[in-house]
């Protein structure tokens, strides 16, 4: 019996995965980094990832309480990743535990930014000042213009996306470069 909850798949856990693993193929499309000129850094990398991983959580939340175990389980993963990620690059013990520390405070500060500049639409210039801010690293809110239409041809694509695709982990048809 015991081993059998252990072994029991976890239905919102594999969810969270599956949209992990989607938005990690987004947030790595060369077009991004090619074409919208965001850095093809390790700290351009976090931004735009964390930018996809605040988009997915944003729609996420639209689908109400009954996916709150999704959301986190895609949450954890996310955090999981930037730990595995920096332990890839061997980042000792203590480095990790400081830098995900530090990680947290830089989502949530994005994610309440973020959602800050969505509210403020139409007026674009908050997200282009924070996309110019955080992935460009300079407020050079000109730069950030091809980005933010991206962001939002995401965020509509995502708005689109039925709650069934959703929850079946399939979020591909909404990047668009």
């Amino acid at each position: 019996m015991f081993l059998q909850r252990l072994l029991k798949p976890n239905p919102a856990k594999a969810v969270g995965e599956k949209l992990y693993d989607a938005t990690v193929v987004q947030a790595r499309a060369p077009a991004l980094y090619a074409d919208l000129g965001a850095p093809d850094t390790p700290d351009g990398r976090f931004e735009v990832y964390t930018l996809h991983v605040l988009l997915v959580l944003e729609r996420l939340r639209a689908e109400g309480p009954a996916v709150a175990p999704v959301s986190q389980a895609y949450f954890d993963t996310y955090l999981s990743g930037l730990d595995n990620g920096l332990r890839e690059l061997a980042v000792s013990d203590t480095g990790v535990s400081k830098t995900m520390r530090k990680l947290g405070e830089a989502f949530y500060g994005r994610g309440k930014a973020l959602e800050a500049a969505l509210a403020a639409l139409p007026d674009r210039e908050p997200l282009q000042d924070l996309l110019g801010r955080t992935v460009f690293g300079d407020v050079d809110t000109a730069r950030a213009g091809p980005l933010a239409d991206y962001v939002l041809r995401v965020r509509d694509g995502l708005a689109r996306t039925s709650s069934e695709a959703l929850l079946d982990g399939d979020i591909a048809g909404t990047a668009a470069s």
